[in-house]
C-alpha cells in the first residue's frame, strides 16, 4: 500500500484567506503611503515661499517631493 504525506500547511499560502490577506496587506500599505503623500504636501504648503527658498524648493515642487517621500519615486 502507498503512503502520501501531504503537508497542507503548505498549500495554504495559495489558498483564498492568503490571498485575501494579501489584498488586505496591499491595500494598508498603499494607505499608508498616501498618507504620508497627503502630510507632506499639507506641511510644505504651509510653509511660507521665504521658508520654502530656505530649504531650497519652489512651491511647484511641492507634489513632486511629496511623491519621494512617500513613494521613492
Amino acid at each position: 500500500m502507498a503512503y502520501v504525506n501531504i503537508d497542507f500547511a503548505r498549500f495554504d499560502s495559495f489558498g483564498l484567506k492568503a490571498r485575501y490577506q494579501q489584498l488586505l496587506d496591499a491595500l494598508a500599505e498603499r494607505a499608508a503611503r498616501r498618507a504620508v503623500y497627503t502630510r507632506t504636501v499639507t506641511e510644505l504648503h504651509a510653509l511660507s515661499d521665504r521658508d520654502l527658498a530656505d530649504l531650497g524648493f519652489h512651491r511647484s515642487e511641492i507634489p513632486q517631493i511629496a511623491r519621494q517621500a512617500a513613494y521613492g519615486a
